[in-house]
């Protein structure tokens, strides 16, 4: 039992070209249902448009940009612009922080409504998080399947069940490499907000 309630029991995915760690009990279960609560019910989510194949469509998910400067983030041709930190994420920022070593401006956070909402394979690449970035994302709310695959190596694909409280960290390569999705599930899901803690650069 004291095994399970570990915050820091973590599970190296030990993927060829990545750093994944995963840590299933970041969170206790009570702190974790009261930053869903709090972020599901305070926070102004928004759906963006994206563009595919010269069609536009509503992002399958909602999002909310947040970070402690004013840069904006872009991605898949969408430009969001942050508001301050709020007191429940600034307590998840330095739980983060501590476990990670790291100091992260932003933070992404995501609402996936139900089964439908999904986010395609993608890379978390963009300029603005420097040539190797380090994703922190922590799961709330109902668990669903994160899948992963290597960009060249077809053979190389993971999946892995993210849990609510649960911390999963990609750093080093792991972006240069591999690609990740969230995709839909036909099952019935509840909702789940996904927090992803990154470092976006001061432009020059």
């Amino acid at each position: 039992m004291q095994l399970f309630q570990n915050p820091h029991q973590k599970i190296d995915l030990a993927l060829p070209d990545a750093d994944i760690i995963f840590y299933p009990n970041f969170i206790s279960p009570e702190r974790a249902q009261h930053y869903y609560n709090d972020l599901l019910n305070n926070t102004t989510w928004q759906q963006d448009n994206i563009k595919l194949f010269g069609k536009t469509y509503p992002q399958p998910r909602l999002t909310h940009l947040f970070a402690n400067n004013n840069l904006p983030y872009s991605y898949s041709n969408i430009t969001m612009y942050p508001t301050e930190f709020t007191s429940s994420l600034l307590a998840l920022k330095n739980d983060v922080e501590v476990i990670t070593s790291n100091k992260f401006t932003t933070c992404l956070a995501n609402l996936y409504r139900n089964g439908q909402d999904s986010n395609g394979w993608h890379a978390d690449n963009e300029k603005e998080l420097g040539e190797r970035p380090i994703i922190a994302s922590i799961s709330l709310g109902a668990s669903r399947w994160f899948h992963l695959k290597h960009r060249t190596k077809k053979e190389l694909k993971q999946k892995i069940e993210l849990t609510h409280g649960s911390l999963l960290l990609m750093q080093g390569n792991t972006q240069k490499y591999w690609l990740h999705q969230i995709p839909k599930t036909k099952k019935p899901v509840g909702k789940r907000i996904n927090l992803t803690f990154r470092i976006v650069e001061t432009k020059n």
